[in-house]
């Protein structure tokens, strides 16, 4: 075809002038894209390496011939035909309505306008852009400082090189956003991306990682990561071992221990006494502090220092002896019997006099005062008076029994004597004689013999 165009320059055939003239005649009526054309097609987004297809559809056929351009305006397909040498394109599709190509192994000089052409009369042309995305080449963070030091602020730096568009990076710390600076360079049709990141790093820091993610079309899900490594001073702690729980008293043992962690690990720990000399009994085991026997010259504040590196801390812990709890008699009881009914009674004085009494010396002070003493010895003095009081009652039932019995004794007594038995002297035959000396008379000799008459009671 070039040819021909050569040899027509030179002198155009009488046979090949009436083409020529269509063409230019078709060149000279192509209409834009409007609501009036057939043809319709869609732009085209394609990362670089992947394929893209392009589609020249017609809404109302009528058999006219489809031809596909380059940017270059080079045939690549005229209807299922293609001039075009590059086996990149293939066809996907031929028909009335449609003709549809593909582009494999995509490049950014394939980027560009492609017209799609409808030989109609008059005859239309549109066109589809495709755009050609480049993801970053690489990713790169780089950290000021390897090591920082609690406190310092170091300087880190995400690159995103050679992509297309331009790059959108952000950062994280953990699952925190933070904010950087970015800077954009261009070179040809690529942009390189530089965010700087300022960062202020505590103890906390030690072992999270930073995080370099990018935004760009082209991939998802593209980031990068350095891990903080931070120096930091010892954090220092103070236990007590024993008394596990309570005050500390005189007499009684103590033992502390001192846990120290820091980055480094320290190496150098120490107990020391605050404003006064270690006493002479105290024994110091590495981390471990040992009081045998307390006393109040005990009293003080007591340090662990440990150290690293980095630097040094400390923690103390106060000591204050009490004196020892004070001891309260259990309350005592005394058992008296009697020939009836046996009764307990209770001997209250032992119980409330050791209440007042049983401090051996007042507290020195309100803080001195051992709350679980008093405690123990206020539930024995309710406990000894909850059992008064049931002997007291149990007495009374028992005083009451016994004199109840004691009245029904004497009653029965009583009527024992007074209703008890006795004698009739009525003599027999007393019931026919017609006078008293005549029944005196025949009564006198049986009146041995007589039956007595006797009365019970029961």
């Amino acid at each position: 075809m070039a040819g021909r165009a050569q040899r027509s320059a030179a002198g155009p055939a009488p046979g090949l002038l009436p083409p020529l003239l269509l063409l230019l005649l078709a060149a000279a009526a192509v209409i834009r894209t409007g609501e009036s054309q057939n043809l319709v097609t869609e732009d085209v987004t394609v990362v670089e390496g992947d394929v893209a297809t392009i589609s020249c559809r017609v809404k109302n056929s009528d058999d006219s011939v489809i031809q596909l351009l380059n940017p270059n305006r080079q045939t690549i397909y005229f209807r299922d035909f293609r001039p075009l040498k590059d086996s990149r394109f293939q066809l996907v599709n031929f028909s009335n309505s449609e003709l549809r190509v593909s582009l494999t192994n995509v490049s950014i000089s394939d980027e560009g306008r492609y017209f799609c052409q409808l030989y109609t009369d008059p005859p239309q042309e549109i066109y589809t852009t495709i755009t050609v995305l480049v993801p970053p080449r690489n990713l790169v963070i780089d950290i000021q400082k390897e090591i920082a030091v609690e406190g310092e602020e170091i300087e880190l730096n995400c690159t995103a090189m050679a992509s297309r568009p331009a790059t959108t990076i952000r950062w994280f710390k953990g699952n925190k956003e933070l904010t950087g600076k970015s800077e954009v360079e261009q070179w040809s049709d690529m942009y390189t991306v530089t965010s700087q990141l300022l960062l202020k790093v505590g103890r906390e820091d030690d072992g999270v990682p930073v995080i370099c993610l990018v935004d760009h079309p082209a991939v998802k899900d593209l980031q990068t990561q350095r891990y903080l490594e931070v120096m930091y001073k010892p954090q220092v702690r103070v236990s007590q071992n024993y008394p596990v729980q309570g005050l500390t008293r005189e007499g009684e043992p103590l033992e502390l221990t001192c846990a120290a962690f820091g980055k480094p690990q320290p190496t150098d720990m120490r107990w020391l006494r605050v404003d006064d000399e270690m006493p002479q009994h105290v024994v110091v085991s590495g981390s471990n502090l040992l009081i045998s026997n307390l006393n109040k010259t005990d009293n003080g504040t007591y340090r662990c220092e440990a150290s690293n590196a980095v630097g040094k801390s400390h923690a103390d812990y106060m000591l204050f002896v009490y004196d020892p709890p004070t001891t309260i008699p259990p309350p005592t009881t005394t058992t008296t019997t009697t020939t009836t009914i046996p009764t307990t009674i209770t001997d209250t004085t032992a119980t409330t006099e050791p209440a007042v009494h049983g401090f051996t010396h007042l507290p020195n002070s309100a803080e001195e005062l051992d709350y679980g003493d008093l405690s123990d010895s206020r539930a024995g003095e309710e406990g000894a008076i909850r059992s008064v009081d049931h002997a007291v009652v149990g007495g009374v039932v028992a005083v009451v029994v016994f004199a109840m019995l004691c009245l029904l004794i004497i009653l029965g007594r009583y009527f024992a004597r007074h209703k008890g038995t006795y004698f009739t002297h009525e003599a027999k035959g007393a019931d026919d004689a017609a006078d008293a000396d005549t029944a005196i008379i025949n009564a006198e000799g049986g009146q041995n013999n007589s039956e007595e008459k006797k009365e019970y009671f029961i």
